[in-house]
């Protein structure tokens, strides 16, 4: 190695960001093993090498002794002084220069293996460094294959992990296809920093509503609760700290267009936006939308609520597979239990409801449409 190898690693340093003295440092650790390799030694050595002129130098340590057990690390005292002064004393370590004569080739060759391990290494924490400051949000990527259910997503540098437990039920991907995900968790491995990611989480969904949503990004509509089973539906309850800005307007968009394409990016996913209240009674009402409540009975204690809909209401207020009960629980985060007029023994005067049948069966409709 000469000085054009040292000005190689500065420019290396410039350009992959690894300092030129660490660089070194590792070098000279690998060749002490290379050296003990190539020439047999068990004797204890240190490399040098110049950090100006790029000269490698290789030292044998001895330790100064009066009688000698290990001519390969030790040496006596009377031939140290004769060597290295009289102020030498028992104990002391010298060294002595033992660099062999085609030792210079052995090392380039090894310099060039540590160098390219150590970019790859530094490349590879530049990437981690990245990605772990970006966990729990979304990213772009294309995808790259698909293997066993598995799908991964090219992020430009590395690979992004979409398994298939994160993805969405029903949900097929193709090569080049341009796809948002979520990123769950960056692990460090011996492979490289490994990068999670989920399309069925709901933060994703939170995520696509922030860069849909300006008020959203800006503070003034807040997203209080999400609750999503993926491929299927979702609820999302939102609040705004302006009286004037109507949040759950906000996130639809002029004619649904934000909804929407938050919607088209997740599948067709069906999207419930309703309105977060401090009222607890409110806000479990609101939350077994599109389902009309009649009353809710709240018990702080156990966290739950007794809620009852009009007869014709009691299969939209429980869902399909009681899929819009369980819903509106994981966002409330309070057991709702739910009977009809009747069950509760609190029915009116049937022709009253009769009448209304129609109306109300109608706005239901609408508003399933609306949230479809």
């Amino acid at each position: 190695m000469n000085a054009e190898f040292i000005l190689a690693l500065e420019q290396i340093e410039k350009e992959k960001g690894v300092a030129k003295d660490i660089l070194i440092d590792t070098i000279e650790a690998a060749l002490v093993s290379a050296y003990k390799k190539n020439f047999g030694s068990s004797q204890n050595v240190r490399i040098k090498i110049d950090r100006e002129t790029g000269d490698i130098k290789v030292f044998s340590e001895k330790n100064v002794v009066e009688e000698i057990e290990d001519a390969l690390l030790e040496i006596l005292l009377e031939d140290a002084r004769a060597k290295y002064g009289a102020s030498i004393e028992v104990g002391d370590i010298i060294e002595e220069e033992v660099t062999p004569r085609d030792f210079g080739r052995i090392a380039a060759q090894n310099a060039k293996q540590v160098v390219v391990q150590r970019i790859k290494e530094a490349e590879r924490d530049v990437i981690f460094s990245e990605y772990t400051n970006r966990e729990s949000e979304i990213i772009t990527g294309t995808v790259a294959r698909v293997s066993k259910g598995i799908v991964y997503v090219s992020l430009g540098k590395t690979e992004g992990v979409l398994n298939a437990t994160e993805q969405i039920p029903g949900e097929e991907f193709s090569i080049g296809q341009r796809i948002k995900a979520y990123i769950t968790e960056v692990k460090k491995t011996t492979k490289g920093p490994q990068i999670f990611l989920s399309r069925s989480h709901p933060g994703i969904v939170k995520r696509l509503f922030e860069l849909e949503v300006p008020e959203i990004y800006e503070g003034t509509v807040q997203i209080n609760s999400i609750a999503r089973e993926a491929g299927s539906r979702t609820k999302i309850a939102v609040s705004s700290v302006d009286e004037n800005v109507d949040p759950v307007g906000s996130c639809v968009g002029p004619k649904g267009t934000r909804v929407k394409t938050v919607v088209d990016e997740i599948n067709g996913e069906k999207i419930d936006i309703i309105k977060y209240s401090e009222d607890m009674a409110e806000y479990i009402s609101n939350s077994l939308s599109p389902s009309k409540v009649i009353s809710v009975e709240i018990f702080e204690a156990e966290k739950s609520a007794k809620v009852i809909v009009p007869d014709y209401q009691l299969s939209l207020a429980i869902g399909k597979e009681g899929q819009n009960a369980r819903l509106a629980a994981k966002l409330t985060n309070w057991k709702i239990d739910i009977k009809s007029e009747s069950q509760a023994g609190t029915s009116g005067d049937p022709s009253e409801h009769a009448l209304q049948d129609a109306q109300i069966e109608a706005e239901t409709e609408a508003e399933l449409d609306e949230n479809n």
